[in-house]
């Protein structure tokens, strides 16, 4: 499969989302992205409850584990890549889960507005203002 350029949304290189569980559209812990992920897994989140909550309730569960597929189900405080088009669902529900920029795919952006990102901007589990 190809990959575009590795370019996070604040445009510098992209960082690793997590390796622990590991995720990512190649399974790379990086919300890495190409012409085959229609899904658009660029959106590196840090699982809340209530994010968790939102995303099973619209129809993807993340929790839940999932062993035939070698998915332990997330937990509060796991990093994931998630869509982009479900994270600006919840946003737009008033659910939205904390973003690590750093780790976001550039092409999340053809999707969620720069700004909506950077209000739910989390940068070593802490929120900052930018």
């Amino acid at each position: 499969m190809e990959a575009d350029p590795d370019v996070n949304v604040v445009g510098g290189t992209l960082l690793p989302c997590s390796t622990a569980p590991v995720t990512g559209f190649f399974r790379n812990g990086c919300c890495s992205t190409g012409p085959d992920d229609l899904g658009s897994h660029t959106v590196c989140v840090v699982m809340t409850e209530e994010f968790l909550r939102f995303s099973q309730l619209a129809g993807n569960d993340l929790s839940t584990p999932r062993l035939e597929w070698g998915f332990a189900g997330l937990q509060p405080g796991d990093r994931w890549c998630v869509c982009a088009e479900r994270w600006l669902e919840a946003h737009r529900a008033g659910h939205a889960g904390p973003v690590v920029l750093g780790a976001t795919h550039e092409r999340a952006l053809d999707i969620v507005p720069i700004e909506a990102l950077t209000a739910h901007a989390f940068v070593d589990d802490a929120p900052v203002e930018l």
